[in-house]
């Protein structure tokens, strides 16, 4: 196939545009914004192919900036917030999982060791008169209660 070209620059040029629009065109957005070697590949190849006819070697095509109307900008940080946000979330319920998990192999611990249960109440009324705190609730049982008022009153 011969194909009689007189203006190599601008022929080059026109389809250089063209292979560009194609290879946009087919890309993905986040690949044309992280993959610029690949795309710089690419459109080298199409375009050197096509005017190797000509004559003419391509031995550098380079994509510099690609510029996004701000209606784009805008939708892509504010997907970007919400994958922030979802990652957040869940590192959050990822440490509250395991701090459930711990508490409950805590409580196990707890539950099996006599005397476990009265040291921790003992430890936590200690912190508790450690503040400035006026009034102190100690959280006692009902029967315990019952002897101090005497068997014959109601609580």
């Amino acid at each position: 196939c011969v194909l009689k070209v007189e203006n190599y620059t601008l022929a080059t040029s026109l389809f250089a545009q063209t292979s560009l629009r194609s290879v946009v065109g087919e890309s993905e957005l986040d690949d044309l914004l992280s993959q610029r070697d690949r795309i710089n590949h690419k459109l080298r190849s199409l375009i050197d192919h096509a005017t190797a006819q000509w004559g003419i070697k391509v031995t550098a095509v380079e994509v510099k900036d690609v510029l996004l109307p701000a209606n784009m900008q805008r939708a892509m940080a504010s997907q970007a917030e919400a994958e922030r946000d979802r990652r957040a979330k869940i590192i959050s319920s990822e440490g509250e999982k395991q701090a459930a998990t711990k508490l409950a192999e805590a409580a196990t611990v707890m539950a099996k060791t006599s005397g476990a249960m009265q040291l921790r109440y003992l430890q936590t009324i200690t912190q508790i008169a450690i503040d400035q705190n006026h009034t102190i609730i100690f959280p006692l049982p009902l029967d315990i209660l019952k002897l101090c008022y005497g068997k014959g009153k109601s609580v």
